[in-house]
């Protein structure tokens, strides 16, 4: 079944696209959601122009997002923690916690799930997390953790 999507669609397309599906998976979901619509012929028109929508957004979003890593880059962004006396926190850094350093310390806005960390921050030191804004624009923040 061809549909022209409406919407991004995780491992299926991005808006404008038009792509082929299993009839049940376009029938069942993504045409009731909104998400698609039936690919005609006269669609093609459409489906180019939500396409050349998307790559100017595209375009403008990875420059804000170049521009945010290269001010971040350089900086180094303090926490306060309290900690016992090897350096071991009482509890731990979340991302949440790390956002709102960034926030309050360069005016900088980010989503927590823009930052990735593997397990979060339980001693005191300088450590390195990594921030993806954009498909292509991946750089690490540096944390220093301090004792409160």
């Amino acid at each position: 079944m061809k549909l022209v999507l409406r919407a991004d669609v995780d491992q299926v397309g991005k808006k404008g696209d038009i792509v082929e599906v299993a009839k049940g998976f376009g029938r069942n979901y993504l045409v009731p959601n909104g998400l698609a619509f039936p690919a005609t012929p006269g669609v093609e028109a459409q489906a180019t122009a939500m396409r050349r929508g998307r790559d100017v957004r595209d375009a403008s979003d990875r420059v804000k997002a170049e521009a945010v890593a290269k001010s971040l880059v350089p900086q180094v962004i303090t926490i306060a923690a309290r900690s016992g006396a090897e350096g071991k926190l009482f509890g731990s850094v979340t991302t949440e916690q790390i956002v709102e350093a960034v926030t309050a310390q360069t005016g900088i806005e980010l989503d927590r799930r823009q930052l990735h960390l593997s397990e979060p921050i339980r001693s005191l030191g300088i450590h390195v997390v990594p921030a993806k804004l954009h498909a292509d624009v991946e750089f690490p923040i540096t944390v220093e953790v301090v004792s409160s």
